[in-house]
């Protein structure tokens, strides 16, 4: 019998990444749909072209790639572009998390998948999986973390924090939450005692 489908959730800056590199350390096969939504809007995709015709060539950087800086800033300020965004993305997106979940258990992998998602809950994506994890951390280390790592600034990273779901609604609809506000020790044996959980 496969191991359950996890999806993993949590706010801009909570450790979703980190959470995920552990996962995969202990034997998890991990499916980023953050990293599948760059691909479903590369130059001469589908959603490239569906980004465009929504957004303009403005969003267009000189590279001919979607620039994704640009865009951020026009959605995280506008809910109803964001929506139009998502409406856009989050189907194609999910259809390829769907096709690398049937093509990993076609091939005979029934350990524990992942699926990395900051918008699982908000994109509809419950369905895809059997259990929903939420890293959670407190917002000032949510900021922190993101202005070192990404060079943005305080208030663009808060704008995102504030257009995302709240950490309290994530919380109410999670099976497991994974808090991330100790040191680096302390996550780690939090999220090997959620892998007992997956393979026990």
């Amino acid at each position: 019998m496969a191991a359950p489908i996890v999806g993993l959730t949590g706010g801009i800056g909570a450790g979703k990444s980190t959470v995920a590199a552990i996962l995969t350390e202990l034997g998890a096969r991990v499916i980023d749909a953050d990293r599948i939504g760059h691909e479903v809007y590369r130059p001469g995709s589908e959603g490239f072209a569906r980004v465009v015709e929504a957004f303009g060539p403005g969003v267009v950087g000189a590279d001919g790639a979607i620039d994704r800086r640009t865009l951020g800033a026009r959605v995280f300020a506008d809910p109803a572009a964001r929506a139009r965004l998502g409406a856009l993305v989050h189907p194609l997106i999910a259809a390829e998390v769907g096709r690398r979940i049937a093509a990993a258990r076609a091939e005979g992998f029934d350990g524990p998948l992942v699926v990395e998602a900051a918008v699982l809950l908000e994109a509809g994506w419950r369905p895809l999986v059997d259990r929903v994890w939420v890293v959670s951390t407190r917002r000032e280390h949510a900021i922190a973390r993101i202005v070192a790592a990404r060079g943005l600034t305080r208030e663009e990273v808060e704008r995102r924090l504030d257009a995302q779901l709240s950490d309290a609604e994530r919380r109410r609809q999670a099976d497991l939450v994974i808090e991330n506000d100790g040191p680096p020790a302390a996550l780690q044996a939090a999220v090997e005692d959620a892998w007992r959980t997956l393979v026990s």
